[in-house]
């Protein structure tokens, strides 16, 4: 797949394979599909009762077990919260001609590699200290349903990798979490479906809405008004939904204000509040980069700024050639550990405070 920006080629930053952005308007030209979604057979739909199904589930070894150092535990088996992640887009390259086209296929061997070798492995992998880890595998929708003029086709994958994303909630909820407190956590495509879980499912529901101890929204604009949850404004807090979208300091991408990042709602993850004051990279805990092996504490600051997050250059091997605006693709990796403590911090809060 050719999925490295030259961000990633520079720095072996093995991130999360997916182009810098999926939104239109910042300098990612997508392979186009020339098929309507009508005139196209979507994929089986996945069965959530098959553990084949899922990408992350606590009793199976799985990518979302792994840690980036020696002497880190995976706390899954004794975890009293779970998390239900929603991985980002990786379906990016033009569908095979005898293939499945706007949606990718959940069978796919060789996607699935991609999914738990990029997703699973540098985001899912967060919440394994504190909560059991539950990844639906999904069909998916092409990265060029977010960029395509046909609309209703776009619309039209993206509901049926949502209506995936909904079906293996229920699942989990019915089979697996019972009263269990859990996080909802998403990236980029996943942010906008678990986006969607709050709104439809989650928030409608009071006794769902009391077990929710936070939402990650990373990786898409937040609007104001879209959802009835507060935003998070302090560490470890509860009850509430946290997002980010992280650019170079001193960048406006050219979707600025069509995309809603001029109104986006953003937290900053080294301080967890929402003031515009920029947080040294002293206070970043740990940046993980190359194949999940190499933590560089300090790797960079952050501060808000017109809904979005601006970091300086990361402090890497090779920083010198970093050219790159838009660091969409570290979303969760120039952060991990601090995300990992503060997710730490909300699960033992919300135990204290619902015993």
């Amino acid at each position: 797949m050719r999925i490295f920006s030259i961000f990633l080629l520079a720095l072996g930053l093995l991130l999360v394979q997916c182009k810098p952005s999926p939104y239109v308007g910042n300098g990612y030209d997508p392979p186009m599909l020339d098929r309507s979604f009508t005139q196209v057979t979507p994929p089986p739909a996945p069965n959530y009762s098959l553990d084949a199904s899922w990408a992350a589930l606590p009793w199976k070894k799985d990518m979302a077990d792994t840690l980036p150092l020696a002497g880190m535990t995976d706390g899954q088996a004794r975890a009293k919260a779970d998390v239900f992640y929603v991985h980002p887009t990786i379906y990016l390259d033009t569908p095979p001609q005898q293939g499945y086209y706007w949606n990718a296929d959940v069978n796919d061997a060789a996607m699935n590699a991609s999914v738990d070798g990029s997703a699973i492995l540098n985001q899912a992998t967060v919440f394994n200290e504190s909560c059991r880890v539950f990844a639906p595998r999904y069909r998916q929708a092409h990265i060029y349903s977010f960029y395509t003029p046909d609309r209703a086709s776009g619309e039209a994958a993206l509901e049926l990798a949502y209506q995936d994303v909904k079906s293996a909630f229920l699942h989990f909820l019915e089979q697996h979490s019972n009263t269990r407190p859990f996080i909802l956590a998403g990236h980029s495509q996943g942010t906008r479906h678990a986006g969607k879980l709050l709104r439809e499912v989650i928030l409608p529901d009071a006794a769902l809405r009391k077990r929710l101890i936070a939402a990650y929204l990373v990786g898409m604009p937040v609007a104001p008004g879209l959802l009835e949850l507060p935003l998070c404004d302090q560490p470890g807090e509860t009850g509430c939904f946290t997002s980010w979208c992280t650019y170079r300091k001193g960048f406006y991408p050219s979707n600025f204000r069509s995309a809603g990042y001029d109104q986006s709602l953003s937290v900053n993850p080294l301080s967890w509040t929402t003031d515009s004051a920029y947080v040294d990279r002293r206070q970043n805990k740990g940046g993980i980069i190359w194949r999940f092996d190499k933590v560089i504490r300090g790797i960079n600051g952050a501060g808000l700024k017109a809904g979005m997050l601006w970091i300086e250059k990361p402090r890497v091997p090779g920083r010198m050639f970093i050219r790159m605006d838009n660091y969409h693709v570290a979303d969760y990796n120039l952060f991990w550990f601090n995300i990992r403590e503060n997710v730490r911090q909300q699960v033992e809060n919300y135990l204290q405070q619902n015993p």
